[in-house]
């Protein structure tokens, strides 16, 4: 089946449309690539951000520690100031 003009038949219309929807799909396959990429970029961003916030969040956590310990301390030491006052009253 040789044409006029010397080029090969585009091929049936089945064809044609498929070339078209293989290179549709390779397109976005392309587009979902690249935005998969800025998604990484984003993430590894964030998380370098969170690390920063490490050594303060030690800090505060000490910190809080340290609070909640506090009126457990006090509160049994004002019990027992308390208890040697009435034994001493007695």
């Amino acid at each position: 089946m040789a044409t006029t003009n010397g080029t090969q038949p585009e091929g049936s219309y089945f064809e044609q449309q498929r070339a078209l929807l293989v290179n549709d799909v390779a397109a976005s396959l392309e587009r979902v690539l690249q935005n998969i990429n800025k998604l990484n970029r984003s993430l590894e961003g964030v998380i370098a951000v969170g690390n920063e916030f490490g050594q303060v969040e030690g800090l505060w956590s000490q910190f809080e520690n340290v609070m909640a310990t506090e009126p457990e301390k006090e509160g049994a030491k004002s019990a027992k100031e308390g208890a040697a006052e009435e034994g001493a009253q007695r």
